[in-house]
């Protein structure tokens, strides 16, 4: 995950420095290439076998585009799903008193945290559809593309009490998950003519065809591994930031 999220950041940095000044470039009459970078937020919902795991989450997302003077868009984009509202049925069963409690190494009923935490990363192509006004670079947009997808429980023991949930072993219950992922979105973006506001929102979905990655699982050794269909969807708004090449200077010669 560290490398993936590094080469987002090369990616971002290269293209600042070869667009690192801001200037107006005939965005309000013409269409013009340009690089551009989004930072949104959205709360989306699980579908299918990922709504047996998780309920209603959150999700940070980026994305590096170019955007070409035919308004088509290419680029690289990524997620970070986070959220507290956990359901995997017969978790702990092994670890669980018939009370239905935890009992840590100082007698005490452990207090045990869940997360959910996730990210999916790909390439992503589409196009902008102008609508002329405010200016033929800002409209619908439409992206998809192909990417990998991975999700898991976050396990916080608060005192670290209970040994089982120490180090690796929280391995055995996190259901770690990954695949292929397909991606959808469908929105608005917005240019300024001026460049004081540039932002976007849409629809997103993602389609996860996943599998366990652990190779035990001890609260349920016989857990179904087929492959998996992981669903989300929901709405996001993020901001825009358009990195427009530099007017060149005009020269007179007399």
């Amino acid at each position: 995950m560290q490398s993936i999220i590094k080469s987002i950041c090369v990616a971002a940095i290269t293209l600042l420095s070869s667009h690192i000044a801001v200037a107006q470039s005939g965005v309000r009459d013409s269409i013009i290439r340009f690089p551009f970078m989004n930072i949104g937020f959205g709360v989306y919902q699980p579908g299918s076998d990922l709504a047996d795991r998780f309920g209603t989450g959150s999700m940070l997302s980026g994305e590096v585009l170019y955007k070409n003077k035919r308004n088509f868009v290419f680029g690289i984009n990524t997620g970070f799903l986070f959220g507290d509202n956990i359901k995997e049925p017969g978790l702990f069963s092994d670890l669980y008193t018939p009370e239905g409690q935890i009992i840590g190494l100082d007698g005490l009923y452990a207090e045990i945290r869940l997360f959910e935490r996730g990210y999916h990363v790909g390439a992503t192509v589409g196009k902008v559809f102008s609508f002329k006004k405010p200016n033929p670079n800002s409209g619908i947009m439409v992206l998809v593309g192909p990417g990998f997808l991975q999700h898991k429980i976050r396990i916080e023991d608060i005192g670290n009490t209970v040994p089982a949930l120490r180090g690796d072993y929280k391995k055995g219950y996190d259901r770690l998950t990954n695949g292929l992922r397909l991606y959808q979105f469908i929105g608005y973006v917005y240019f300024s003519n001026r460049q004081l506001a540039n932002f976007y929102g849409g629809f997103e979905f993602i389609q996860g065809f996943t599998e366990l990655r652990r190779d035990y699982v001890f609260d349920n050794p016989d857990i179904d591994r087929s492959q998996r269909l992981d669903l989300i969807y929901g709405f996001k708004l993020g901001w825009t930031l358009p990195l427009y090449k530099k007017k060149p200077k005009a020269y007179y010669f007399y």
